[in-house]
């Protein structure tokens, strides 16, 4: 990895969220809970340490290694209510594909965990509201790190919005970060994966959990098998 000179060693708030490419708040949460190393000035600036960018970079990149040679799978579910992430959680456990589940029943904790893990595969809930989706959408598709994240989303939500489909096709082609200011950042986000992208699944069979579930495993494999 190339070294940061003297005078990048740390960064302001704004350069920080432009290089990750998350909001101002999304960074100052991930220094509330340990994500950034940050400290504040005299003036009340908030200032992140640069290495600590790229150590979460690092961190990432060891992790898939470890998942691809383990031959195991990372998996972020976001969920609107407890017995959905319950159900799933139990369900991946007999699923013939080894699979590690992080889950969460906030959105923006869920980006956050997306940002921070880069998951395998991001599975979002039918029953998150349909602005939150689209938000949700938006974001992943468009970040420079979870772009090419396969999406499970429900194909009635698609259908609804079939505006979906084209927003995240042209979020995945996004112009790599050449622009931005920190090189050996930028070298990490570029040295990430292309990936493929959405994936959707049916409700009609939500009645019959085991047979939802079921299907759920099927398209979950499919789209770790994307990633090959």
């Amino acid at each position: 990895m190339e070294s940061i000179s003297h005078d990048q060693q740390y960064l302001s708030t704004r350069q920080s969220a432009k290089i990750l490419q998350v909001s101002l708040g999304t960074v100052q949460k991930m220094v509330e809970m340990g994500e950034l190393v940050a400290w504040k000035t005299r003036g009340g600036h908030r200032r992140i340490l640069a290495s600590s960018l790229q150590q979460q970079l690092r961190r990432r990149k060891q992790s898939m290694q470890q998942r691809a040679t383990n031959h195991q799978y990372l998996a972020l579910g976001i969920f609107k209510r407890q017995e959905n992430r319950k159900a799933l959680e139990s369900a991946v456990k007999e699923w013939s594909v080894e699979v590690e589940l992080m889950s969460s029943l906030d959105s923006l904790e869920g980006l956050m965990q997306a940002v921070s893990h880069y998951p395998d595969a991001i599975y979002l809930d039918s029953l998150i509201p349909p602005i939150e989706q689209l938000h949700l959408i938006h974001y992943l598709t468009k970040n420079i790190q979870t772009r090419r994240i396969p999406l499970l989303i429900d194909e009635a939500f698609v259908q609804l919005h079939p505006g979906v489909l084209e927003m995240a096709k042209e979020n995945a082609s996004y112009l790599k970060p050449n622009d931005l200011e920190k090189e050996a950042l930028v070298n990490e986000l570029n040295e990430l994966p292309e990936k493929a992208n959405l994936f959707t699944y049916s409700t009609n069979n939500e009645d019959d959990s085991e047979k939802h579930l079921k299907s759920l495993e099927t398209l979950f494999t499919q789209a770790f098998n994307s990633l090959i």
